[in-house]
């Protein structure tokens, strides 16, 4: 079956080796503070979140509420079935940022993690954005989830890395989301593995070998690192949603 979402770009982490990257989200955030600073700017307990580019799915069943609605959206199809199979109390599409399959004003809250939003001179998020908007409802939120460039050991990584260029460059990314009237927060947490067997397979996975490898080498015992992120928050005009 092919593709035919004009925004769809294969993610190289999970789309490259889904079961490493479901180590990797295993890893993030275990103290819980960037997932309670989120449930704090867009609470969304009984309310409808959209997971935008959920991937596998994997935060799909933590996002769940009593009375509450999780929906994922996601473009690449061979993640698609992982997805479906995290709870039968989410309902997964076949979509993008740019091609949402719902109703207009039918959302309260979307997250998007690490999904999409990645702003610079040669990639506009303008279409998106306004799809995102066109479906929230009148006081929703939009809240992108994007790593800190400047704060914490996976930081110091990302500056070295040539692929992080991919993800645009930090003043760019401020000024774009200024631009659009949006929130910034940092949040500082960790990633914390099991063992330095899986630190190894996620670091290889996000960076290049060589980088990787220094690292491990100068962190031979290490099963954690800090990590900084960014939230970007944007809301609708209107009132705030009740459902």
């Amino acid at each position: 079956m092919a593709n035919e979402l004009g925004d769809f770009l294969p993610a190289p982490n999970q789309g490259a080796d889904p079961e490493v990257y479901e180590i990797e989200n295993s890893a993030l955030d275990r103290t819980g503070v960037l997932f309670a600073r989120l449930c704090s700017l867009a609470p969304w307990a009984g309310k409808v979140l959209l997971d935008l580019g959920c991937g596998s799915g994997y935060w799909l069943p933590k996002y769940l509420t009593e009375h509450g609605t999780v929906l994922g959206v996601e473009p690449d199809l061979r993640l698609l079935d992982a997805a479906r199979a995290r709870s039968s109390r989410v309902q997964v599409l076949h979509g993008s940022a740019e091609h949402l399959p719902l109703a207009d004003s039918s959302v309260a809250v979307v997250h998007a993690r690490f999904a999409y939003f990645f702003p610079s001179a040669n990639y506009d998020c303008t279409a998106g954005l306004r799809e995102v908007l066109r479906v929230l409802r009148p006081g929703g939120s939009l809240l992108v989830i994007d790593n800190d460039h400047q704060h914490g050991e996976f930081a110091s990584l990302l500056r070295q890395s040539p692929w992080a260029s991919d993800q645009g460059e930090d003043d760019y990314i401020r000024r774009w989301w200024a631009a659009q009237g949006a929130q910034r927060h940092e949040v500082m947490s960790s990633w914390e593995f099991d063992s330095t067997e899986d630190l190894a397979k996620v670091l290889g996975l996000e960076f290049p070998a060589d980088l990787a490898q220094q690292w491990i080498a100068q962190h031979p015992l290490a099963t954690e690192l800090s990590y900084g992120y960014v939230l970007y928050h944007v809301r609708k005009g209107g009132a705030e949603p009740s459902g």
